[in-house]
Order: structure tokens, then sequence, then C-alpha cells
């Protein structure tokens, strides 16, 4: 599965989901989006699981690697 990466850390929180959606609908099927945060992106899984048909959650997951880092990965159908 081909994979792209977004480090979020040093993006202002209002700009994140917008750079977030923008870069999953780039996508193509079968590709997934690799997010690397500082804070657990819960909100993000629920929105997208409601909002976007074409997000696979049964198959994304979330990492805690350090004390302030998540990776997370949004697989997109």
């Amino acid at each position: 599965m081909a994979e792209q990466q977004l480090d979020l850390r040093e993006v202002p929180p209002p700009k994140r989901h917008p750079k977030i959606f923008e870069a999953f609908e780039a996508l193509e099927s079968g590709e997934a989006l690799t997010l690397v945060n500082d804070h657990e992106p819960t909100p993000l899984y629920h929105q997208m699981a409601a909002e976007v048909e074409s997000f696979d959650a049964a198959e994304y997951t979330v990492d805690r690697v350090g004390p302030n880092e998540f990776i997370a990965t949004l697989p997109k159908k």
C-alpha cells in the first residue's frame, strides 16, 4: 500500500483538518495517508468515519510513539 505522510505538529490547529482532507482526497484507492500529530487524532477519526465514504475505518491505526507524538494511518478504500 502506497503511503503519503503529513507532519502536523507545526501546522496551526485550525488549518490541520482542511490540510488532511485535501491530502486524503488526492490519494488513489488502496493508498494511505500517514499523519504525525502532537495528540491522538480521535476527533479526526470520527469525522472521517462519518463524512468520508472512501475512508477505510476498519484498517485505521494510531500509535503513540512519544509523549507528544502520535502516528495515525488513514487508509483509502
